[in-house]
């Protein structure tokens, strides 16, 4: 890092020495162990049988950690998602249910904010389009930060809820649903885009944002032809409207990407978590019996309030992403 002189090697060097130092530390650590193991057997057939028994007794709990340690460095150099660090996209709309699917996804885009939030991260919002009952029909926004995509790329797919609506006056219950899109923010991915192949058009937007927002032509929609994929953003300035809208886009081709090498190697991911497609369904929010339920692993926690308002988020994400280190070490054996 030293000798480099540009400023953009010297953020991808920075990267790769944040990737690698806990690979090393870990190494470190273990070899350290290992050491230390084989002066306490030395130790251990000492003449002096106090000694002798002290290091067989820090034998016992050194022996003890090692398989943890071990277990830790084959973790760090199982196969990794490129995009695990990266900042994320993250898109929720409204599915099957009217004005309460619309409810539903403003209460699961408040509870990724607060989650945000509590992990230190920012939240922008780049396009929004708001429910007649309040709520949103669909939200798109970049969320900056490290490890976003790590910790929430298994939140993609239908997210189901089962309540008795704030529109409902007979108390029954009703069963709606949103999607969830979660997609890596792309930074250093190489995505040509031409610009034939691009549409851009300026419309005037009905959001919010007063006078200037209703009276000019400052919202951008920008369809990439090939693809067929259609973004928009919509607040004051076309300028950035036209800059956000290409962030989206690209994240979303960058996704399609990802999408084709997980279909070439979906046979070799099968014991992954879930795909993300977002025909799944992946959870349930059950609230009569404050019940959430993630049915990828049969997970089911009795505390949907924290849950939902992002306090108790990890409590879902961290088995996710259990679930998938220990796939990915079972990956990691077979190729041995």
């Amino acid at each position: 890092m030293e000798s480099a002189s540009d400023g953009a090697e010297i953020v991808r060097l920075g990267k790769e020495y944040a990737e690698l130092r806990p690979v090393a530390d870990a190494a470190r650590a273990l070899l350290a162990a290992r050491r230390e193991q084989e002066d306490l057997t030395r130790m251990s057939a000492d003449a002096d049988p106090d000694l002798a028994e002290l290091a067989r007794a820090e034998i016992e709990t050194l022996n003890a950690r090692l398989p943890d340690m071990e277990r830790a460095i084959a973790l760090l150099l199982a196969p990794r998602d490129a995009d695990e660090n990266a900042s994320a996209i993250l898109e929720v709309r409204a599915g099957t249910g009217g004005d309460e699917a619309a409810l539903f996804a403003g209460d699961l885009f408040r509870m990724y904010c607060r989650y945000a939030q509590s992990r230190g991260w920012s939240v922008e919002i780049e396009s929004v389009s708001e429910g007649e009952a309040g709520g949103y029909k669909e939200v798109i926004a970049a969320i900056q930060g490290e490890g976003v995509f790590g910790r929430l790329k298994f939140e993609s797919g239908v997210h189901r809820v089962q309540r008795v609506p704030a529109t409902e006056a007979q108390g029954r219950i009703h069963t709606s649903a949103a999607t969830v899109a979660v997609l890596p923010a792309v930074e250093d991915v190489s995505i040509d885009i031409r610009d034939q192949d691009l549409r851009v058009d300026t419309y005037r937007s009905s959001g919010a944002g007063g006078q200037h927002v209703n009276k000019t032509d400052s919202a951008v929609r920008i369809t990439h032809l090939p693809t067929g994929i259609v973004v928009t953003s919509s607040e004051k300035s076309q300028h950035q409207n036209r800059a956000r809208a290409m962030k989206v886009l690209m994240a979303r081709l960058h996704q399609m990407q990802r999408d084709a090498l997980d279909d070439e190697r979906s046979e070799a991911r099968k014991s992954q978590v879930g795909s993300g497609d977002r025909s799944e369904r992946i959870r349930t929010y059950n609230f009569p019996q404050g019940r959430v339920t993630d049915h990828r692993i049969n997970l089911t926690l009795y505390n949907l309030p924290k849950v939902i308002e992002g306090e108790a988020l990890d409590e879902v994400i961290e088995p996710l992403i259990a679930e998938d280190q220990a796939a990915r070490l079972a990956s990691l054996e077979d190729g041995l």
